[in-house]
């Protein structure tokens, strides 16, 4: 896999100007911008690269193809993004005793929250996108991981999942992550 990260290293043009847009927008992805340009694809990589960003390619990807990777931005204090149904859902199938998940099961989520904001932090990763009908495209991969440097305090296995967010609060994000 190809990436950038090192403020040292001249930017490799290639992963931060392609220029073959995809052909269509792929199942997954949010429309941030319709009649955008390639030029604004080229901003926010170049803006991320700037943030040291990791910006690699998306795998199976050629370098011209007009997709790439943005990783490297964490949010703290992001419990209240969690995707709180989706963890309840989960937790109908199989209990952990764990006190802060028995504490949401009884409709009392400030357990949790305070758990979330205090061991764990929110990763934010998107996969950006221009398409030839010149629509500008993100699809976010957020995850709840531990903090650096700690285990994890609930099981592995439980869906750590945000809920569905809007094209403005992505956008907010993504904007945040680039440094924009």
């Amino acid at each position: 896999m190809t990436s950038l990260r090192l403020p040292s290293s001249p930017p490799l043009p290639s992963l931060l100007r392609p220029t073959e847009p995809l052909l269509s927008k792929p199942a997954g992805y949010l429309g941030l911008a319709t009649y955008s340009s390639l030029s604004q694809f080229w901003r926010y990589l170049a803006a991320a690269s700037r943030a040291e960003r990791e910006v690699s390619l998306v795998r199976g990807d050629s370098e011209k193809a007009c997709r790439r990777r943005i990783a490297g931005h964490t949010l703290e204090g992001a419990a209240l993004l969690l995707d709180q149904a989706r963890l309840s859902e989960a937790l109908e199938d199989g209990l952990d005793p764990h006190p802060a998940l028995i504490a949401l099961l009884g409709g009392d989520n400030l357990p949790l929250r305070e758990l979330l904001n205090t061991h764990y932090t929110l990763r934010l990763n998107f996969v950006l996108a221009f398409t030839r009908s010149r629509d500008l495209i993100v699809r976010p991969e957020f995850k709840f991981v531990p903090k650096p440097g700690e285990k994890a305090v609930l099981p592995t296995d439980l869906p750590l999942a945000t809920r569905r967010l809007g094209r403005d609060e992505i956008r907010f994000l993504l904007d945040r992550a680039c440094g924009l």
